[in-house]
């Protein structure tokens, strides 16, 4: 049998986004415990180790990821497209922003705030002339901790694989996934 080193622990639980205390109540243990553990201050016993990682195990298959959440169908718009495209899709979709694509890479985001600011006679504009930031990127295996702190910003997270575009998740899907 493996057994994981203090280190091995400390980096599967923050990879898993629980904290020491969550941990702790999971693996019928004190949270001190398993801070004297992570630190390499204390050898716990085989049978508290054995508890320890079977939480761990445990809540491995409770963690939900960016490859679960996300929509792979993306509604989006080139920089080159007219802002009249953009305008066109947004309405079609019912969203009141797009990611903007280039290539299969995210290179901004446009939305009706961008439009209402650009003036008169935007709609024969490019999407380059008054798109706004991209969107924040993370990859198929960002868990959901990692994803509700982007969008505390955001009103998107695009997910990336070796750059390009693979889906979107938007505060809504977090919204109805968690609730």
């Amino acid at each position: 049998m493996h057994l994981p080193t203090p280190q091995d622990l400390r980096e599967r639980r923050t990879t898993l986004g629980l904290t020491q205390r969550e941990l702790a109540d999971r693996a019928e243990v004190s949270q001190p415990l398993i801070a004297r553990i992570e630190g390499g201050d204390v050898d716990p016993r085989l049978s508290t180790l054995r508890r320890i990682v079977e939480a761990l195990e445990a809540a491995a298959g409770e963690v939900i990821r960016a490859e679960s959440l996300m929509h792979e169908t993306v509604v989006s718009v080139g920089p080159g497209d007219p802002v009249s495209l953009a305008v066109e899709r947004m309405q079609e979709a019912g969203y009141s922003q797009l990611p903007v694509i280039e290539e299969g890479v995210p290179v901004g985001s446009i939305s009706d705030s961008d439009v209402i600011q650009a003036g008169e006679a935007v709609g024969e504009k490019q999407v380059r002339e008054i798109m706004s930031e991209s969107f924040p990127t993370v990859s198929p295996d960002a868990v959901l901790s990692e994803i509700r702190s982007l969008l505390e910003y955001y009103k998107a997270v695009m997910v990336t694989e070796d750059g390009t575009t693979v889906g979107i998740i938007t505060q809504a899907d977090v919204a109805a996934r968690v609730s």
